[in-house]
């Protein structure tokens, strides 16, 4: 059997992998960086994903390695009101009710060990995809020099995709205008602001910001002040006023890592031309309020690849365009349409409406069947639910 080929070594893209090795499936992944990143990127699990990851064992593990976080909030900063989510409510409909907070390179790391006992999966790092193609039986891509042939190609490659760019699939959307300033700090925000959830979103005088914690380190995310350049915004001493306006303190914060980015919006056309499919960022991106970027092309490479499985054992490959059909209008509908409102929301000024918003997320996080309705849909269940009806 000629292997599936995988381009990109994140999560989903590995993911991807261990769910074709593990049904005998030979699988080859192309990783462009010579290791894993070690960059700020997806830190959020959400509860099916664990689920999901279970399959392998892999969701105790990781779990493990990361902090269990059973409730959110949404937060004024002035005040100290908050309005609280317990997912302990979901008990009844999932094995984790709660959020994972761990850096998605632990996850790596576990599925590139899992992967190292399959001997038909092969992980290349270093090696930069370019020309991928493809005819009625098969596909390729060049890797130095030299052409690599395959059954199927898996695009799992990021925003930049090259297997999206080989395809001309559109990438349709736009960016936020804003941009994101996000800094790491060991200071135990958790003890010097009294009621504070695992993840938090905050309202403050001068705008909004979110902090969540991870087990060793508070993830502190920003907008610049607007009287600040993109330079200045990221300075030192900026990054310091911005967290000396959350917790004032006589010490300057010790600021282990920083970055800024942009927030993208868009969907590929389609997921799908002939033999070559698309997964995760290369197939959507969204704001990263709310976590579900990394989850939902999590949900992505379970969905495909179990489709893709059936189709190598002799079902139609017709079978693809179902996993396009299920996946995409939940990326559009619930990923994106969500992250889009958690934004909408945290970007509120006016104090009276920030009050009135604060007030009916209070009613229903204080209603236990209301509450369970929100999180269904804001832990990316019912958008699950809704696609496996899909056919």
């Amino acid at each position: 059997m000629k292997p599936v080929l995988i381009v990109g070594g994140g999560p989903v893209g590995l993911t991807a992998a261990l769910c074709l090795a593990a049904a005998d499936v030979p699988v080859i992944v192309f990783e462009a960086d010579e290791e894993i990143s070690q960059d700020l990127r997806a830190s959020t699990f959400h509860p099916p994903t664990l689920d999901m990851l279970d399959a392998f064992g892999l969701g105790t593990q990781l779990t493990a390695q990361g902090l269990v976080t059973p409730s959110w909030q949404v937060r004024l900063q002035e005040t100290g009101e908050r309005a609280v989510f317990d997912l302990g409510v979901l008990k009844g409909d999932t094995a984790h009710p709660y959020r994972l907070q761990c850096e998605q390179q632990k996850l790596q790391h576990l599925l590139i060990a899992r992967l190292g006992s399959y001997p038909h999966a092969d992980i290349r790092f270093a090696s930069e995809v370019k020309a991928p193609g493809q005819n009625a039986e098969s596909v390729w891509v060049e890797v130095d020099g030299k052409r690599v042939a395959g059954s199927w190609l898996i695009g799992a490659d990021g925003s930049r995709s090259v297997v999206r760019r080989s395809c001309n699939i559109d990438f349709a959307g736009n960016v936020y205008p804003e941009t994101t300033i996000l800094a790491t700090t060991d200071f135990e925000f958790d003890k010097a602001l009294e009621g504070l959830s695992g993840v938090n979103y905050v309202w403050s005088p001068t705008g909004t910001f979110s902090l969540l914690h991870l087990p060793s380190v508070w993830r502190c995310s920003f907008y610049p002040r607007p009287e600040q350049t993109l330079e200045e915004a990221q300075s030192d001493e900026a990054v310091e006023q911005q967290l000396q306006s959350v917790v004032p303190r006589q010490e300057r914060y010790r600021v282990l890592h920083k970055r800024s980015y942009r927030i993208h919006q868009r969907v590929a056309d389609s997921y799908r031309r002939g033999r070559m499919l698309l997964a995760g960022d290369a197939a959507h991106l969204n704001s990263p309020s709310g976590g579900m970027g990394m989850n939902g092309g999590l949900h992505d490479a379970f969905n495909l690849t179990e489709k893709l499985i059936r189709v190598l054992g002799g079902a139609d490959d017709r079978l693809l365009d179902l996993y396009v059909r299920q996946r995409r209008p939940i990326a559009i509908e619930h990923v994106i349409a969500q992250a889009d409102r958690n934004r909408r929301r945290m970007r509120e000024t006016d104090p009276e409406r920030r009050r009135s918003e604060l007030r009916d997320l209070q009613r229903t996080a204080g209603d236990p069947e209301l509450a369970r309705r929100y999180l269904l849909n804001s832990a990316m269940i019912t958008g699950l639910r809704q696609a496996a009806a899909v056919s």
